[in-house]
């Protein structure tokens, strides 16, 4: 199948010709919705619809629960996380514990997070590690938005984990993301330029006033802060400077810690363009010369209104849609950016005008996104609330999380290990972004997790992950119907109707198994229900089995 054959499943929207507001001229415009209250109907395709965005996945009884509250309270508890923080990931890779060996004060399934190890194999172990373990976090995820701003984040901020190399460090890096994910977006930058990943990745450690290295400090403005929109118009000079207010951050190895070293501190004044209205940071010296200039070095970026549109278009492409027209420019993004800025960047308040507008619940917007692999993966376990091991048999956990994290790998998707530092591509990419995951090489894979899982699913220790179609039926309102199942199945799984024709053939070819009346499905599931005997459930399980199979094959199945 053709990527573009794929996007247009399902799709007969026509572009609207609008007034553009900034000119005389007529130009296409996908919508005019803007950011106006949403005052309409509040049901289970609109809780579906905001939580497929802000959660990995929209599980049943997530639904159900969202569905008891209105709208703004939906939103309001999705953005106000009040669970605690995840437990650390444990040592469950294997390595000696004999005296002299290279990790042997760490217990099997204790934490190693805390332990300073300079080994490079344990290192690589760790990191490993760290992806299985965010892996069960995110399968493991509260009723909020808080694990996909998470993952928002470490895209956004593009450290490759496996080339940075020390797992404790892209361990602490989650740790900052995670404490200031839902924050202020303006700490959250500054925390993460002295970062010790971020040193290491992007070279900051070896940034000195002998040899100032711009490495970081063109990447802050051109992917962190001001983008490359066409308002964005820093200098080369001004990534220099930068690199000079940054010099003298380094990471001791020893102690894991970020430290300033004022002899390596360039003590020049340092003078911006007109596009930072010449800006001069003071050159210091001393003890605390890194942290001022670090300070000034902020209020000047975030002093600057592209910050905050050139976010909010990230977000825009994460929760709506990848196409950012004319007036979508100005019905939204610069509305939202108003938001950002007069709230001192806090992130709260913009997802919060979003996440109750009437442009996120345009119909428009829905069903118009391919799912990333997390998604996928992550949220198909979910929403049929897959068995998984107790926390306390890590060594289960572990091997089941990395199963389903090399799924994702070979669907394109490497957790905290983007391609570039420009993360990843489905996010910048133009024209494609979001089709950039469906390819013939992912697309097939996708359709071989789902495959695997609904057939055999996967054994360690005993312990089966599989997907149990008959136990997710039972949580569904009329599942001896089989037009309620289907029609209650599409409902939760999908994000788009299918047409009578089709319905009717899946109905007719896999649960009544080419008979003629819905007698035939009734029946056997009635029998299984007063009976569950392995027999009857065999037969209902076969069934249900191959109905849940090809819906999840067909195209509809990768939007979200």
């Amino acid at each position: 199948m053709h990527r573009r054959d794929f996007l247009t499943v399902g799709k007969a929207r026509k572009k609207i010709v609008a007034q553009a507001a900034t000119s005389d001229s007529v130009s296409p415009a996908r919508t005019l919705s803007g950011i106006n209250p949403y005052t309409g109907t509040w049901g289970t395709n609109e809780v579906i619809h905001l939580l497929k965005r802000t959660m990995f996945g929209a599980k049943k009884a997530d639904v159900d629960y969202f569905g008891n509250l209105t709208m703004n309270q939906a939103v309001d508890e999705l953005l106000n996380p009040t669970a605690s923080n995840p437990a650390p990931p444990v040592k469950e890779y294997t390595t000696s514990t004999q005296p002299g060996t290279p990790d042997a004060n760490i217990a099997q399934g204790s934490t190693w997070v805390n332990d300073i190890n300079n080994d490079g194999t344990v290192q690589s172990q760790r990191t490993s590690s760290y992806k299985k373990w965010w892996t069960g976090t995110m399968i493991n995820q509260d009723r909020s938005i808080k694990e996909k701003m998470i993952f928002l984040w470490t895209d956004h901020f593009g450290n490759q984990a496996n080339e940075v190399g020390v797992g404790n460090w892209t361990y602490k890096q989650h740790t900052t993301i995670r404490q200031n994910c839902l924050g202020n977006f303006k700490q959250l930058v500054r925390d993460i330029t002295i970062d010790l990943s971020m040193l290491r990745y992007l070279n900051g450690y070896l940034n000195t006033a002998a040899a100032p290295d711009e490495n970081y400090g063109r990447e802050l403005q051109e992917l962190f802060t001001m983008g490359k929109g066409p308002d964005s118009k820093y200098t080369e000079q001004d990534v220099k400077e930068a690199a000079k207010v940054l010099t003298g951050w380094q990471i001791n190895g020893n102690t894991y810690q970020t430290v300033f070293t004022s002899s390596r501190h360039s003590p020049v004044n340092k003078t911006f363009s007109a596009f930072y209205n010449n800006t001069v940071i003071t050159g210091r010296t001393g003890a605390t010369a890194g942290d001022l200039e670090l300070n000034d070095l902020m209020n000047m970026l975030f002093a600057q209104p592209e910050v905050a549109k050139f976010i909010v278009r990230k977000f825009y492409r994460w929760f709506i849609y990848y196409d950012i027209d004319a007036a979508t420019e100005v019905n939204v993004i610069t509305p939202l950016a108003d938001i950002f800025r007069t709230n001192n960047y806090n992130i709260l308040p913009v997802l919060s005008a979003l996440f109750k507008s009437e442009h996120f619940y345009d119909v428009l917007n829905q069903s118009c996104i391919i799912k990333t692999p997390a998604d996928v993966v992550i949220g198909s376990i979910r929403e049929y609330a897959v068995a998984m091991p107790l926390a306390s048999d890590w060594n289960t956990s572990y091997g089941h999380w990395n199963t389903l994290y090399l799924y994702m790998l070979i669907m394109g998707l490497d957790l905290h290990d983007p391609p570039n530092v420009a993360g990843m591509p489905a996010y910048y990419q133009e024209p494609l972004f979001h089709e950039i995951w469906i390819t013939t090489d992912s697309l097939p894979k996708r359709n071989q997790f789902t495959d695997v899982m609904t057939n055999s699913g996967f054994s360690r220790n005993g312990f089966r992950m599989q997907f149990d179609f008959v136990a997710y039926a039972k949580t569904l309102s009329n599942p001896g119907n089989p037009n309620d199942l289907i029609d209650e199945a599409l409902k939760y799984l999908y994000r788009m109707t299918l047409s009578p024709q089709v319905k009717q053939q899946m109905k007719t070819q896999m649960l009544l198994s080419g008979q003629q009346y819905d007698y035939y499905w009734t029946n056997a599931w009635s029998a299984y229900i007063a009976s569950p005997t392995t027999a009857n459930f065999n037969i209902v399980n076969i069934r249900i089995r191959d109905l849940f199979r090809y819906l999840m094959n067909l195209s509809e199945y990768q939007l979200s």
